[in-house]
Order: structure tokens, then sequence, then C-alpha cells
């Protein structure tokens, strides 16, 4: 049986991807995902993981030999932040285009600048076009669970794709949380042996990634995105199956309180937990009772039709974005959500808030005034397409 333990998050993931008898990890530090490779360093020096750990020069030279041990057949692991995602920018197109399984944890960072260590999704959002998998968690435990879902669903064979784990920096990396750690034998059951079935092998030579010329290179990128779309079906299915051994569902959009809501707001990562706080206070203060609150789990490949579904009956729908499109008219996600609606009958008034900036806190009291300012808007309007939430003028 599982047992329930205190621990950090990034301590705890370093744990899981030891359980999961990952072959390579390839990593360069960089705050706030630190500790989460400095762990499986010690994992591998003490015995406890027999791996190669590769402690390379940046986070482009990670994802590079990331991609080469994928193709030789190796369960490969890797975590960055902010900047270092974006140094191996280039390579995650790559990654994604060979249909290498490689399981990357990113804890999310602003950009620079100015210098922030500190959380938001700006560096995901750039990203969100390179073809990989990506989830968003919202506490210690979901970290856990979804990184061994991650495996899972990454080196499917019906999938190999490279799937990013998302937990905001330091709200949940460097927090200490009870986490239920699985059994080995739980994980055993789970996650089976990596058989990736295009491995490199010098007895039968094969080349990947070559040259292609304009009369091939339209179909490859479609039959990437054919591939990323369909691999949702292995997605729900892994989820259910995770389900079923530890008794924790997870789904592509989640609710929280919304078989009466009218009014919903949507958020992804862990101020969603924040949110249902101040969702939870707005019912019982009869402030708002018929307000609820949808979290953005699958972000890629995106969860269009379970959104359609989840928001049939509302009225208003209010999106928390934390990064900016710069020269947009709304939040990545905003927009995202625009785009998938726009053909749908039947919508709520739509208003997007872009907010918690280099990780600028966002208290339950913040949300309250952040869901009535909303309210406000969708029945009055706005000058502006989308608003800075909490911006000093």
């Amino acid at each position: 049986m599982s047992k329930r333990v205190g621990i950090e998050v990034s301590i705890a993931l370093a744990d899981v991807v030891g359980m999961a008898n990952t072959d390579v990890v390839a990593a360069y530090p960089i705050t706030p995902q630190t500790h989460i490779v400095e762990h499986l360093a010690e994992l591998v020096a003490d015995g406890e993981l027999d791996a190669e750990y590769i402690p390379v020069e940046s986070e482009h030279s990670a994802m590079s030999a990331c991609m080469g041990s994928a193709a030789a057949g190796a369960r490969t692991f890797t975590a960055t932040a902010g900047q270092g995602l974006e140094l191996m920018h280039e390579c995650l197109y790559v990654a994604s285009a060979m249909r290498l399984p490689i399981v990357m944890a990113v804890a999310n960072r602003a950009l620079s600048a100015p210098i922030s260590v500190w959380g938001d999704h700006s560096d995901v959002m750039a990203c969100r076009d390179t073809g990989w998998i990506q989830i968003f968690t919202e506490n210690g435990q979901e970290v856990v669970d979804i990184a061994l879902c991650a495996f899972r669903i990454a080196e499917d064979n019906n999938v190999l794709l490279p799937t990013m784990v998302h937990l905001d920096g330091f709200h949940l990396s460097h927090v200490i949380e009870p986490i239920m750690m699985p059994e080995q034998s739980q994980v055993d059951a789970f996650l089976p042996p990596n058989k990736y079935p295009f491995f490199l092998d010098p007895a039968r030579p094969q080349a990947m990634g070559d040259f292609a010329p304009p009369a091939i290179y339209t179909e490859t990128k479609w039959a990437q995105e054919v591939n990323l779309q369909k691999s949702k079906e292995t997605i729900l299915k892994a989820w259910k199956e995770f389900a079923e051994i530890f008794g924790r569902e997870y789904k592509p959009v989640e609710s929280y309180r919304c078989d009466d809501a009218k009014i919903l707001l949507l958020t992804m990562g862990s101020y969603s937990e924040t949110a249902m706080t101040a969702i939870d206070a707005m019912r019982e203060k009869a402030e708002c009772e018929n307000v609820g609150l949808l979290r953005l789990r699958l972000w890629r490949p995106f969860p269009t039709d379970e959104l359609r579904k989840a928001i049939e009956n509302a009225d208003v729908l209010i999106i928390l974005d934390r990064a900016l499109s710069f020269g947009s008219a709304g939040g990545p996600v905003g927009m995202e959500i625009k785009s998938a609606l726009y053909d749908v009958s039947k919508k709520p008034k739509i208003v997007n808030f872009v907010g918690g900036l280099g990780g600028r806190d966002i208290t339950v009291g913040n949300f309250e005034e952040l869901i009535k300012k909303g309210i406000d808007i969708a029945e009055n309007g706005s000058e502006n397409e989308f608003e800075i939430y909490g911006v000093r003028e």
C-alpha cells in the first residue's frame, strides 16, 4: 500500500523517477528545478538508482543527450525551468518530430528581463507549439502521479512523444507536502518496461531526422500533428488505469463546484487550489452562489471537446492567464479558448485576465475580487481586450 510522507515536492518527484527505473538522466541545474536533478544525482551516486547521470554543460546539451539516449531505447528523464527551457528550445522540436519518448519536468519560471527566479507560465507558453505532450499539476501529489503517467504515455508505441510535466516553480517545487508515495510493486504494475521500437542498433544502421525537401516536409509535419492529437486516447487510457491502481483520477479538464455554476473561473497550475478556497468563500457568503472553477490539466493536445462540454451551461467564463502574449488580444490561454469556442453556437461571455506574473501571489481575497470584476466586465463591457490584474499604476 502507498505510504503518506511529508516530503519536498522536488524530492518526491526525483524519488518516483527513480522508482520508474529510469536509465538515463541528463540535466543542467537551474533554479527552481535544481533540487530534482540534485537528488537524482544522489540516488545514482549512492547506488539506489542504476542509471547513467550525465552532467552536461548547458540545457541545450541536456536535451541533446536525452535525444541520443531515448533513440538508443533508454528510459530518459530531464528537468529544467525558465531560461533553461528556452535554451533547449530548438531541440524540443527535434525530440517531438523524431518521436523520442523523453519525460521532462518543468518547474515553471518567469522569463527575463528583468531576471526573476519566481514562477509564472511564460516559459511553457513560449514552448506550446513544439509538439510535446504537456500536462499541468496543482499540488505535490499530482506531480508524483503525473510523472509516472508521463512515462506510461510517452513510451506507449501508439504515442512515442516527449512529455512535459509542469509544476509551478517555488509554489510547488520547494514546498513540503503530505504525499502518498507509491510502493515499488504498484509502480511496476502500472509502468511496463520501455520497449522503444526504433532504437539505434549498429547491427541495423538507420538514419533519423534526415534532410527533407519541400516535396515531403508538409506530410511529415501533418503526420506529427495527427499523432499528437491521437495521443489523447492513450492519455485517457493511462489515467483510467492509474485510477484503478492508485485510486486517484485525472481528466483533461477538471471541475470544482460546477454542477449549478453559471459563472466559471478557469485556471492552470498551483493557483487553482487557492481559487477553490475563494469559490467556497463566495458561495458561503452568498456573494456569488453560482460560481465554479474549471482547471485545465491537459495543455497539449488541447482538450477542445472536453472544454466545450464543460462550459455549455455557463453564462460567463473568466480566464486567468499567467503569461503575457505581447502585442496580442489576450493571454495565450485566453486566446486559445476563444479560438476553441469560436464556432460554438451557445457560449459564455469570455473575460480574460493576466496575473501572477513573476510569482506574484494571488490570494483568496484577490480571486474573489477578480471574479467580481470579471462579472462586471461581462455585464458592462470594457475598453480592453484583456485585463492585467493587480498592476500598480
